[in-house]
Order: structure tokens, then C-alpha cells, then sequence
């Protein structure tokens, strides 16, 4: 059957448009059978419903948008889980959209979705410039959008975060405490506000233990694989850190790299410590320490704030900051031998 749609659907089956749409949205107050028999029959004739079209007349496209730095990452993996878990349960798709921390594509992404592509968007930033007005055009056609780990803070929407000032500083004084003397920070842009802020803990985890800054301890790193690999071997052949505090996962497995290939000795020779939401963290050798971020619940939370903004649209809702605590996970990485 060619071009079938909603009412010859419907006309063949001998029931209303409405209930066939009902079937296909999972809705409860419909014979069980009969959603079976509209299904059955509409995967027989290869069809799917355009939800788009479905939901023009309320101006809803049912789809929220997620823009994350990259996906392959654990921690993003794991909160796109917690977001689409919510969204499946309000009956929303989700739209994935990966920026690969470039700001160009950030800024494109959003003045496509501000089209009414979605009705809602999630994001974590990528932070490469300071005018955000392409942001703040969706206030203006009333495209909620709320940020999660990575955040803008000139943009007032509602954020979830971690506790990243005080597990930054508590996983720099653990290995200060460890007998480390030169610790490095690896961070790919201590320009937005997560690496400021987890850069920040670690400058004062120093202070206090009377250790000084050295700002050749900071070290810029990519979002290259090779070039990560290239400038972490440099910085332990020749600036020669005791610890290492990394503010990705994927710095700290480079370092385990370079450290293999130099015959350098974890955690004898390098203590190494990473934000990190790895399942197999504690499976390395040796096993990573690691702050872990609640990925999943930040994903749940950030997915419940937009909808109750897409919810109580016609209303003022005030933009809430929730910090979560991330925790720290000691193991033989950075363990004093």
C-alpha cells in the first residue's frame, strides 16, 4: 500500500485517526488488542507515524534536543541515559547533537534547533568565546534550555552540577598527602568554567599545604588523542611531575600510555588521580583513582528541570542551580607504595 497515512489507517482498520494515533503514543485508555491489531498492521505496510506532523497543531514537536561535548565518553554516556529515561516517560524523543568542543559547531547547533526543531534543550557548554547571544534568542522564542557539568554563567538558566571546587581540592591534597612534591594539572580548557573552577581547587589545595604554583604545572592538552599523547610524554620527560590530577578521563589513560611506553612506574615513580566515570577504573593496572560525577542522576535531574519549564510555560519559573557531590574513590594509582 502506497503513501498509507494516519486516515487510511484508520479507514482501513474500520476505527478513528485518533485511536490509531493513541496505539502508536502507548496510550493507556485503549483496548489492548486493538493497539496490537493497528501495530500489527502498520509494521505489515512498513509504516511509522511522523510525530512531527502529529503535533503541529499544539506547536510541539515532542523532541528535546541534547548537545554534549562528545558521546563516546563515560560520563556523557551515562548521563544521556538518565535524560532519556525522563523523556521516554513523557512521551518526548531526544535529538543528540555532538560538538566535539568546538564552539562553531555549539553555535550552529543551537540556531538550527531555535527553528522549533525542539521544544527544549539540554546541553553542556563548549566555552570557546564569551557573546552567548545565540543563547539568549531562545528566551525569546521560549525554547527552555537548561545546562548540565559545563555551564555558562552569564546565561541564567537552571544548572546541575558537581562539587567540583572542593573534589578538585580534595583529590590534589590527597596526593600532597601521598608525598608528592610536583604535582601536574592536565586540563583540555581551563577557560570555561569547569576548568577554572577545578583548577582553582587545586591551586588552593597547594596553598594550604605551603606547596607554590608553578605555572609550568598546568598543562593545556587537546581533544587529539596523538597530540594529548605527544604532550604528556613531553611534560614527564622533561618537566618530570611526582603526581598527576586530571581534569578528563581520557588525560589520565593517555598518561597510563605514556607511562607504559617510558618503563614510568605507577604509582611509584607517578601518582595519578582523574575525574572519571570509567566502570572499569578499578580493572587497570594499576586501578585509577578517581572523583566520579553521579552521570546518571545529573542526567535525571537536568531532564526533570526542563520539563517542568516546558510544563509551566504560560508561568515565571525560577532558574535553579543544583550541585551534586561527586565522590572520591581511592585506589592503588594513587596509593603511597
Amino acid at each position: 500500500m502506497d503513501n498509507i497515512n494516519l486516515k487510511i489507517l484508520a479507514k482501513k482498520l474500520k476505527v478513528s485517526t485518533s485511536t490509531v494515533s493513541r496505539a502508536f503514543n502507548g496510550s493507556s485508555d485503549i483496548n489492548k488488542d486493538t493497539r496490537e491489531r493497528i501495530l500489527a498492521y502498520a509494521k505489515e505496510h512498513n509504516f511509522l507515524p511522523n510525530h512531527y506532523a502529529s503535533n503541529l497543531r499544539d506547536k510541539k514537536s515532542k523532541t528535546i534536543a541534547v548537545i554534549v561535548p562528545e558521546i563516546v565518553n563515560e560520563f556523557f554516556a551515562q548521563a544521556i541515559n538518565g535524560i532519556e529515561e525522563v523523556a521516554r516517560k513523557k512521551g518526548f524523543y531526544i535529538l543528540l547533537y555532538r560538538t566535539d568542543d568546538i564552539f562553531e559547531k555549539e553555535v550552529s547547533f543551537v540556531n538550527y534547533l531555535n527553528n522549533g526543531k525542539a521544544d527544549g534543550i539540554i546541553m553542556s557548554v563548549s566555552g570557546e568565546a564569551n557573546d552567548h547571544n545565540y543563547l539568549r534568542k531562545l528566551g525569546q522564542k521560549n525554547v527552555p534550555v537548561v545546562f548540565f557539568d559545563r555551564v555558562y554563567e552569564d546565561i541564567d538558566v537552571s544548572k546541575v552540577t558537581t562539587n567540583d571546587y572542593e573534589s578538585s581540592f580534595g583529590a590534589t591534597e590527597h596526593l600532597i598527602e601521598q608525598g608528592c612534591k610536583r604535582i601536574a594539572y592536565l586540563v583540555v580548557n581551563k577557560s570555561i568554567s569547569i576548568g577554572k573552577v577545578r583548577g582553582q581547587g587545586y591551586v588552593d589545595a597547594l596553598a594550604k599545604h605551603g606547596m607554590p604554583f608553578n605555572d609550568e604545572l598546568v598543562i593545556d592538552c587537546s581533544q587529539e588523542e596523538k597530540i594529548n599523547y605527544s604532550i604528556i610524554k613531553n611534560v614527564l620527560e622533561e618537566i618530570k611531575p611526582d603526581g598527576i590530577f586530571s581534569s578528563v578521563e581520557r588525560l589520565a589513560i593517555a598518561t597510563y600510555y605514556v607511562c607504559n611506553d617510558l618503563n614510568i612506574s605507577i604509582p611509584k615513580d607517578l601518582k595519578v588521580i582523574s575525574f572519571s566515570s570509567l566502570a572499569i577504573a578499578p580493572l587497570l593496572c594499576p586501578a585509577l583513582s578517581t572523583i566520579t560525577q553521579p552521570a546518571y542522576e545529573m542526567g535525571i535531574k537536568a531532564a526533570t528541570l526542563l520539563f517542568d519549564e516546558l510544563e509551566n510555560k504560560n508561568h515565571h519559573t525560577v532558574k535553579k542551580n543544583h550541585v551534586l557531590d561527586a565522590k572520591l574513590f581511592i585506589r592503588k594509582s594513587s596509593s603511597a607504595i
